[in-house]
């Protein structure tokens, strides 16, 4: 094994709580009678699916994005507990890759702001391929940067969106670790190849892989 790839949100970020905010607000904004139990029920890495769940005009799409990222940028999410340690400890082994559905601009400046940036050998983001999540063109792209066979890497999500694209990707392993995010049903069902309780159980679990 050669590369293990990460989700960012619910991964690596904690950024539940800023998430949700931005997302009430937007609904606010946008006159969408939600509340955070329909949001729950609808999440998805892939907000233009919580888009058509909440029935919000196609034609609205850019203005929902505009008001969510504005009212994100007033948060100031953490890191995962232990996500430093776990990337400093698995980097020292392993190529590490970013694929994300996160907005580029926003991504990169946590990226920065938290000093990650370099430990990635490819980042991409929402936007970067045509396709999103569960799609796996995102995944695909970020081993072409880095170079590396599907077979020689893991991917690690928190959501059953990642562990869809890692599989049609073909990469060795498809792991899942339970995050902040309302997705542990749907990602126990999901049947990950490893399902890890906190991103800190990592390193442990790719000996399984290796």
């Amino acid at each position: 094994m050669r590369g293990v790839l990460f989700d960012w949100d619910g991964t690596l970020l904690n950024s539940h709580a800023a998430d949700t905010a931005a997302y009430l607000a937007m609904f606010r904004a946008m006159g969408i009678p939600w509340g955070l139990a329909e949001l729950e029920r609808h999440y998805s890495p892939n907000w233009y699916r919580v888009y058509r769940a909440a029935k919000l005009p196609r034609e609205r799409w850019d203005v929902a994005d505009k008001v969510w990222r504005e009212n994100y940028s007033n948060q100031r999410p953490k890191l995962i507990v232990g996500a430093r340690r776990v990337l400093a400890r698995v980097g020292a082994k392993h190529n590490l890759g970013l694929v994300t559905s996160g907005d580029r601009d926003r991504v990169h400046r946590q990226l920065k702001e938290f000093e990650l940036w370099d430990l990635f050998a490819a980042r991409v983001c929402g936007g970067d391929t045509a396709e999103r999540k569960p799609h796996p063109a995102p995944l695909r792209l970020a081993l072409k940067r880095m170079r590396l066979h599907p077979a020689e890497t893991v991917y690690v999500g928190d959501a059953p969106e990642d562990l869809q694209m890692a599989r049609s990707a073909g990469v060795r392993a498809a792991i899942a670790v339970l995050g902040p995010f309302p997705t542990e049903k749907r990602l126990r069902a999901a049947k990950p190849d490893a399902l890890l309780e906190s991103i800190e159980d990592l390193p442990r679990a790719l000996q399984e892989f290796l």
